[in-house]
């Protein structure tokens, strides 16, 4: 059974299993709190959402609930009394401990010199990270449930169960608890919105794959383009159907989706947001990548892949043709780059999550709920 907003119902066409529609916010309202540096889920929206979850988990009174991102489910799994697994990026768990905490693109980092903002930002962040916990402790609080004691990372994380999907060589977070576990990347591509193939152009050129995704900086599509037409490259971009008019370039084609794992694994770089499934098909197929990051989580990936040798960072809210033009052009010829990246590609190699969702299902009853 899969229960998600019926915005996406069409990415489970041919699945074998119930859908279940189940309200979400949407993405342009998403993007905007995490652009403001704001809690994305207010107290009155969690709620609308338990209130969907507990009608949906009475319904069907599943033996286990497996949530992406769908924070309500701290509450409404417990009040349910259902067994609660949620899935995680491993740069939020409290195990995890970054070398830095990276400055997001935020409203104010496009107005103030960066050291400024930086300095600002490692005031504030504590700070912020335990008023980001707020909405979700006020509804705890209204269901008889622990506050959580924390910040944000712990609200995240908050489950009986927590499967991180990426490779602990990228994220080391220690020896974890009972029931937290690496699963590996999750990797996942949307169907082709039309038949597909790389622009006719030299055969020695190489091959650029860029996609901002949903949560990338879409602005910067054209920009990205005009310097992708005057170097020696060939290029497909996928909008994700989130852009404009774009300009045309004889080395460069333009669709609304591509299937990211099989163009990865032709390509030459991958430009993306930084975050972690565009990363991981990329990295999987050994190839490096080029890295333009809003928001916290796509800086915390991109820096990971950093110290891995296997990415440049172009931050969003600073980008240039000259920046980017220098990032790309490292990334196609530092021969380092690419031997790092087949590093990670071999780190990818022992986590399927074929295997271990699976082994995670027979694991359940003899891990101890946390």
């Amino acid at each position: 059974m899969i229960a998600a907003d019926p915005r996406v119902r069409h990415h489970f066409t041919g699945v074998d299993a119930r859908f279940n529609p189940l309200p979400a916010i949407n993405a342009a309202d998403f993007l905007r709190a995490l652009r403001r540096g704001a809690p994305v889920y207010d107290t009155p929206t969690l709620r609308r959402y338990v209130d969907a979850d507990l009608s949906l988990l009475r319904d069907t009174r599943p033996d286990l609930v497996i949530g992406d991102f769908r924070l309500s489910l701290s509450v409404s799994a417990r009040v349910a009394g259902i067994p609660y697994a949620t899935i995680a990026s491993a740069c939020w768990s409290p195990h995890y401990r970054p070398p830095r905490w990276p400055l997001p693109a935020l409203t104010l980092t496009r107005s103030l010199p960066l050291p400024v903002a930086r300095a600002l930002f490692r005031t504030a962040r504590p700070i912020a990270f335990h008023r980001h916990a707020a909405p979700m402790n006020r509804l705890r609080r209204e269901y008889g449930l622990p506050v959580i004691h924390g910040d944000v990372r712990d609200v995240y994380t908050d489950a009986d169960y927590v499967l991180y999907t990426d490779v602990p060589e990228l994220f080391p977070a220690g020896p974890l608890p009972a029931n937290q576990r690496f699963v590996g990347p999750a990797l996942w591509e949307p169907a082709p919105s039309a038949p597909w193939s790389w622009p006719d152009t030299a055969e020695e050129h190489a091959r650029v794959y860029v996609t901002l995704g949903s949560s990338g900086a879409a602005e910067l599509l054209p920009r990205i383009i005009g310097a992708l037409r005057t170097m020696p490259v060939t290029a497909l971009v996928a909008t994700a159907w989130r852009a404009g008019p774009l300009p045309t370039a004889p080395n460069v084609r333009v669709a609304g989706s591509l299937p990211g794992i099989e163009v990865a694994k032709s390509a030459s770089v991958v430009v993306c947001n930084g975050g972690t499934l565009t990363c991981y098909q990329a990295l999987s197929a050994g190839v490096p990548v080029v890295g333009i990051p809003s928001n916290l989580e796509q800086f915390l990936t991109c820096d990971a892949v950093e110290r891995a040798g296997a990415a440049v960072t172009v931050r969003a809210d600073r980008f240039s043709t000259a920046a980017f033009r220098n990032a790309l052009d490292r990334a196609l010829n530092d021969a380092s780059m690419r031997r790092n990246a087949g590093e990670v590609a071999r780190w990818c190699e022992g986590w399927r999550l074929e295997q271990t969702i699976p082994a995670f299902l027979r694991d359940v009853d003899a891990v101890p709920i946390g």
